[in-house]
């Protein structure tokens, strides 16, 4: 099964800006691309403060395909 993380549409829904995520992250925008590429994974504990500033629960941070 693979995961595809959703970080760039819930941005966009919520009108948040990348820079203003990953600043609440206290990561570059860099990394948050890199997440939004899925290049990189996020760590749990990033995911789970991510959900909060987007407002969502983590397993809405993801979508999967078998």
């Amino acid at each position: 099964m693979k995961m595809r993380l959703l970080i760039e549409e819930l941005i966009k829904d919520r009108g948040l800006q990348k820079k203003y995520v990953a600043k609440q992250l206290g990561v570059t925008q860099d990394t948050l691309t890199n997440w939004m590429k899925n290049r990189n994974m996020i760590k749990l504990d990033q995911a789970v403060k991510l959900a909060d500033i987007l407002n969502c629960k983590v397993d809405d941070l993801y979508e999967r395909h078998d």
